[in-house]
């Protein structure tokens, strides 16, 4: 086995976490507010990571799977959750391609590079290999875990972690 995989393994899983545990407790309502400026919601932004990261960068670029490739349209938005699907419903999904992922990295050596690339895109923006999708993966999940942090403790002044709590302004 590669001494790197559990490494990155872990820390997926542990922005993965982080998505999950800053989204937990807020109702259906909650998850569709847009507290920034820029207007997208808690439920828009899981959705993303579900669709737009962990199904398109595992599922579609890295093993070539038709059917993934089938979702992405540039004319809808995995940001824009319709009032007919539930957050409930896009945090199963986020689940469901984790879990998917899951099970392609660890049948995948991390060198092995991706079954498709859409050249269309990225222009000359290229990964080449699994080690280089994880990581662009747990990059950009750590990202959105910050915007997502932002977000709620904004709404209700929650935070994801708290290292000094005798700061001022700290809950």
């Amino acid at each position: 086995m590669d001494p790197d995989l559990p490494v990155l393994q872990d820390s997926l899983a542990e922005v993965r976490r982080h998505v999950s545990g800053i989204v937990e407790g807020l109702s259906d309502e909650q998850m569709r507010l847009g507290v920034l400026p820029s207007g997208w919601t808690f439920v828009g932004l899981v959705s993303h990571l579900a669709l737009d990261v962990e199904r398109f960068w595992f599922r579609a670029v890295m093993t070539g799977d038709p059917r993934a490739w089938e979702s992405f349209s540039p004319d809808v938005s995995a940001w824009d959750v319709g009032a007919d699907t539930s957050p409930a419903a896009v945090l199963s999904l986020y689940e469901d391609e984790a879990r998917r992922a899951d099970a392609i990295i660890a049948a995948t050596p991390l060198d092995t590079p991706p079954a498709a690339w859409p050249e269309d895109l990225f222009g000359e923006f290229r990964l080449g290999s699994l080690r280089e999708i994880i990581m662009h993966v747990v990059t950009e999940t750590a990202y959105h875990a910050g915007h997502l942090d932002a977000a709620r403790e904004l709404l209700d002044r929650r935070q994801w972690l708290v290292l000094d709590e005798g700061r001022p302004g700290a809950s």
